[in-house]
């Protein structure tokens, strides 16, 4: 690669550091010039010097945290393109941590969810290749196949010593993001399961509430944000406006005043001040910590379960000339309270963790979900 390509490349990564001085940076781009040269003649095997290429701009990337990825030329236009049911997924939202795939959430009746898979288990081998070096998006596309065929995983899980293999056939991913039912030994609590935070999810929230609404003898509700790994800013916003008379939803953060930014509620609470308790776990991310940590720091519910993923970024899209792209991070999430959500996430107000190995959402041995219950009956 020629000299000055090195140093319009990391003129562009780095022109906005405050840390370097000019010299010190051209000593940078010079050593790097040096690594490249000493590969190129020196190294064991012959190496296709554009896919290092890419490799160092994922590098740069993947230093500033673990959602912010280079999509190559071809990756970026598979990740435009509208499957029309022609590829399946597993349903599962997934991040990166130490240079392996991390699982953030599980998604409810999702091939994943059926086949065992949990919040926080790291995925180190796709089929027979092994995830280590990959980039997130190129994990994302081991794992994208056509409808109805397998695909072998790998995992390491906490507390475990052995890893496990779990074989998963691909399905188109729907979601239904609202399920409801009426629970409690008099039948008297109402309880709502989010899954994700999609385009249409507060009017379905909203006509579950409404329903509930109309019957006499609701004490007080259980919304159920385990497992749901976020979705849009808007709809946790909304959503979470439901049940706050005034004050700051989430406060968003960056570099752009347009990204700085704060979103209060409107007046009326749609069950009238009625109690509620709040159940989160590891795979409760992103828009579902905006919604559990805005209700806790307004003391308007009990958050119950365990500590959330921490997930308090906001990733865009930006395309690069080459006809690849760049997913950036740009901002960051607050709470009301000003803590950041990254990395930290929500504590519960009651720590109770998931029992058994048998554990299953919303079954008779879910235990988060009859402490919660319990609550309203002591």
């Amino acid at each position: 690669m020629k000299k000055f390509t090195l140093i319009l490349f990391f003129l562009t990564c780095l022109s906005s550091s405050i840390t370097y001085s000019k010299n010190e940076l051209y000593e940078k781009i010079d050593l790097f010039g040096e690594v490249l040269e000493n590969i190129q003649k020196d190294y064991v095997d012959d190496v296709d010097q554009s896919e290092m290429m890419d490799s160092a701009i994922n590098g740069v990337l993947q230093s500033l945290d673990p959602y912010s990825a280079y999509m190559s030329p071809e990756l970026f236009k598979e990740m435009q393109t509208d499957t029309k049911g022609e590829f399946g997924g597993l349903g599962i939202e997934i991040g990166m941590e130490s240079g392996v795939v991390k699982v953030i959430s599980p998604i409810d009746d999702t091939p994943a969810a059926k086949a065992g898979i949990k919040a926080g288990d790291y995925i180190v081998k796709i089929g027979n290749e092994q995830v280590q070096g990959k980039t997130l998006l190129e994990a994302v596309k081991l794992m994208r196949g056509p409808v109805g065929t397998s695909i072998d995983l790998t995992v390491r899980r906490k507390n475990v010593k052995k890893p496990l293999e779990f074989k998963i056939i691909r399905k188109i991913i729907e979601i239904q993001s609202v399920s409801s039912k009426l629970i409690g030994e008099n039948e008297n609590l109402a309880y709502i399961r989010l899954k994700s935070f999609n385009e249409n999810s507060d009017k379905q929230f909203l006509k579950s509430l409404k329903n509930f609404e109309k019957k006499s003898n609701i004490i007080g509700y259980v919304f159920d944000l385990r497992n749901n790994p976020g979705g849009l800013l808007t709809q946790a916003i909304n959503i979470t406006d439901f049940f706050l008379e005034d004050g700051e939803i989430v406060s968003t953060k960056g570099r752009k005043i347009s990204e700085t930014r704060k979103f209060f509620a409107r007046k009326g609470d749609e069950i009238k001040g009625k109690p509620i308790v709040v159940l989160i776990n590891n795979g409760s991310a992103s828009a579902s910590e905006i919604f559990a940590g805005a209700l806790k720091d307004h003391k308007r519910a009990i958050i119950l379960g365990e500590n959330s993923y921490g997930k308090g970024s906001v990733q865009s899209i930006i395309p690069l000339k080459n006809g690849g792209g760049i997913r950036l991070t740009i901002s960051k999430y607050y709470l009301p309270s000003g803590k950041s959500i990254s990395e930290v996430g929500v504590v519960p107000d009651i720590l109770v963790e998931e029992e058994g190995d048998d554990f299953e959402i919303n079954s008779e041995k879910d235990n988060q979900l009859n402490y919660a219950i319990k609550l309203f009956n002591s």
